[in-house]
């Protein structure tokens, strides 16, 4: 059976989505971050030496990265539903954007996030991650303009790792400066998968 290692207030949830998506059987390993530090505990280390979340144990293999793992579960219990036919233009705007997600899309927003935490003022960071998230985001509402789905008008394996995106734009107040964000967030909470990682998270976050 496939295992997940979780951690709490972390972006496993959306494997955990994904696997709920595919009707997957899987045992989820919860993990709780130090209330102080808010990092990973040292037993996550145990299952890869970087001691991050999400790591998944399937066929013999430990994988980690949600981008590597999402694409392993896709390919190997949903080609046919969850991604667009290899050699078409869907496939490769579905391949971008499952790059995005961890990649240009992500870093600016973290930067912004621990910048606030940290609290300090800074001479550039500060600045750039303001810069390069409305940047980036507003890209993301122009691209979901008329759209229910970023690829091909139906979920996808892009969809879902690009929904930490929108929940993150949804937690710093700023639906209503992307709309479309807005809209589109609301079509993946109507999955009902999506609500039972929802569910799922919220029971093992202590």
């Amino acid at each position: 059976m496939i295992k997940l290692h979780h951690l709490n207030k972390s972006r496993s949830k959306r494997i955990i989505w994904l696997l709920e998506e595919l009707g997957v059987d899987y045992e989820l390993v919860a993990y709780q971050r130090d209330t102080t530090t808010f990092l990973a505990p040292e037993s996550l280390k145990a299952v890869h030496p970087l001691g991050k979340s999400p790591v998944l144990e399937a066929s013999g293999y430990t994988i980690a990265e949600s981008g590597a793992i999402t694409e392993y579960l896709i390919h190997t219990y949903g080609a046919d539903k969850l991604m667009p036919a290899l050699g078409t233009a869907d496939y490769i705007d579905y391949l971008q954007w499952m790059h995005f997600a961890e990649s240009s899309a992500a870093l600016p927003l973290l930067l912004k996030i621990f910048v606030k935490m940290d609290g300090a003022e800074t001479r550039f960071i500060g600045g750039y991650a303001d810069a390069e998230t409305a940047k980036v985001i507003s890209y993301v509402n122009d691209r979901l303009e008329g759209k229910s789905y970023l690829v091909g008008n139906r979920l996808s394996g892009a969809d879902i790792m690009m929904s930490f995106i929108a929940e993150l734009v949804g937690q710093n107040g700023e639906f209503d400066k992307y709309p479309n964000i807005a809209k589109y967030y609301q079509q993946l909470m109507s999955h009902a998968s999506f609500k039972k990682a929802m569910q799922i998270e919220a029971e093992h976050d202590r």
